[in-house]
């Protein structure tokens, strides 16, 4: 199965887990509970989608990579206690708690959870003196005598053979104790999260024309040469900051993460192609409605790839811009409802601790994103503004009144843009598959099928009517401009 089936086979089993009686009690024990174990090949997303899963049930988080470990670290250190037997006292050998297990008590009390997911990556690579250990934990949960947590479900992960000198294969005892979950590379499921995380444009639409070096692992006289997931997700890292700081991209930054030599040297030229479309088109009078004639004739006669590329380049500027807006949006939205409590008479320095504090549960949690954290640090930052300033209530509105008719203008302008890319899709290439293109990267994009859905997009509706499904969430702002005059 693909990286997104894999996701919702163990969020499932996270859920059927998780599931009580009218007492409290866990349906299935904990002893009972089977790990789930991700069989896949390297940088396919494993650990990513556990973050995933963690995050939308709102559970905890603790990852570990058994590489990392020996005997005595996993099972913790033998320590001399005193006891009785019979009358008589004896020394008596145990052992410490486990680093592992303490981890998981350390993100209950820190962390403010009592659920949560106890990760162990890499398990099938633990030593020869560790693996005893370790089948123990897969039956009863438990390092030497120390148990994991009520309330905490054990997934575990690791590579087959081929891919990792260190793992070996399960004996017919270990897998049965196993719910077992192989994954393979699929182009199609990382897209879609690709989309949402915004990988950079080169890399989708040099992807979305040669699927077949997604993924690969061979092997050669040099040694492995591959490329995968990861090594994508962490290039367009890398070129969107060097893009932002001036630095040129070349062949040598490319085969730091593609090791593979010849998909290396055929991206760097992609790219390179990639870089000068975005410099002789004229983007932004395109989306403005103003594109010159001769960049419309050169659109129209451009090959196939080149209108790929075009389209990508497009649909990453006004993408970016309406990912800003309902970022902001989701922020707005968060700060409102600390506003309620402030015009109730709540002091803005009692609301600002008890924010803090939920970004710090958060953070222990081990499952906040980068977009989370900026939505709670602009929160914080707006009310610590007017704390600072010892603001009215009168002065807080007025601002946040003043960065919401912010936000409508930014989104009257990306809306603008939208049209001006549907518009110049239709001189250029008519009501082809071009136009088709853009429509469904629309609908598939998270942020971009939101502000449709908010704001419309009179072109979005015209070309695609059959897909109407976009009449979702659309109470966001219609709860911001109630609450607007209600404080």
């Amino acid at each position: 199965m693909n990286i997104s089936q894999a996701k919702l086979q163990v969020k499932n089993a996270m859920r059927a887990y998780f599931t009580k009686d009218e007492f409290g009690n866990f349906l299935i024990p904990a002893e009972e509970q089977r790990p789930v174990f991700l069989m896949g090949p390297p940088g396919i997303g494993k650990t990513a989608i556990m973050k995933q899963i963690a995050d939308e049930l709102g559970v905890g988080l603790v990852s570990y990579s058994m590489t990392h470990h020996t005997r005595q670290s996993a099972l913790g250190l033998p320590a001399i206690v005193r006891k009785s037997y019979g009358g008589e006292e004896y020394a008596v050998s145990e052992y410490t708690m486990s680093e592992i297990i303490s981890s998981v008590y350390d993100m209950i009390e820190q962390g403010g959870v009592k659920e949560g997911i106890l990760f162990l990556d890499e398990i099938n690579c633990v030593s020869e003196t560790l693996t005893p250990t370790m089948l123990q934990f897969l039956q009863y949960k438990t390092f030497g005598r120390h148990r994991v947590p009520e309330g905490w479900i054990v997934v575990t992960a690791g590579n087959p053979t081929e891919y990792n000198r260190s793992a070996r294969e399960f004996d017919i005892v270990t897998w049965d104790r196993l719910k077992r979950i192989d994954i393979e590379p699929d182009y199609a499921a990382w897209r879609e999260y690709a989309l949402k995380a915004g990988i950079h444009a080169a890399v989708l639409t040099y992807l979305d024309a040669k699927k077949e070096n997604f993924y690969r692992v061979e092997a050669s006289v040099e040694g492995k040469r591959f490329v995968t997931a990861r090594s994508w997700c962490d290039l367009s890292s890398m070129l969107i900051l060097y893009e932002l700081n001036g630095i040129k991209a070349d062949k040598l930054l490319m085969s730091q993460y593609i090791q593979n030599p010849e998909i290396a040297e055929d991206f760097a030229i992609y790219y390179d192609l990639f870089d000068k479309y975005r410099s002789d088109y004229k983007i932004e009078q395109i989306l403005s409605g103003k594109a010159p004639d001769e960049i419309l004739d050169r659109a129209k006669n451009a090959e196939f790839d080149e209108r790929l590329s075009l389209i990508g380049l497009l649909l990453d500027s006004v993408g970016g811009e309406i990912r800003s807006i309902m970022c902001k949006e989701d922020a707005i939205t968060a700060l409102l409802k600390l506003l309620k409590d402030v015009k109730a008479g709540a002091p803005t320095a009692e609301k600002i601790e008890q924010y803090s504090e939920q970004l710090m549960r958060e953070e222990r949690r081990g499952t906040l994103s980068a977009q989370k954290r900026r939505e709670y640090e602009w929160v914080l930052a707006f009310l610590k503004k007017h704390e600072l300033h010892g603001s009215a209530f009168e002065e807080i509105k007025a601002d946040f009144d003043a960065e919401v008719r912010q936000m409508k203008s930014a989104a009257d302008t990306a809306k603008s843009r939208l049209e001006g890319l549907f518009g110049f899709a239709e001189k250029a290439w008519g009501k082809g598959q071009e136009l088709l293109i853009i429509e469904t990267e629309l609908t598939a994009n998270y942020y971009s099928a939101r502000f449709i859905a908010r704001y419309g997009c009179d072109s979005y509706y015209r070309y695609n009517e059959e897909l109407m499904f976009y009449q979702r969430q659309t109470d966001i702002i219609s709860r911001i401009e109630a609450l607007q005059d209600e404080i």
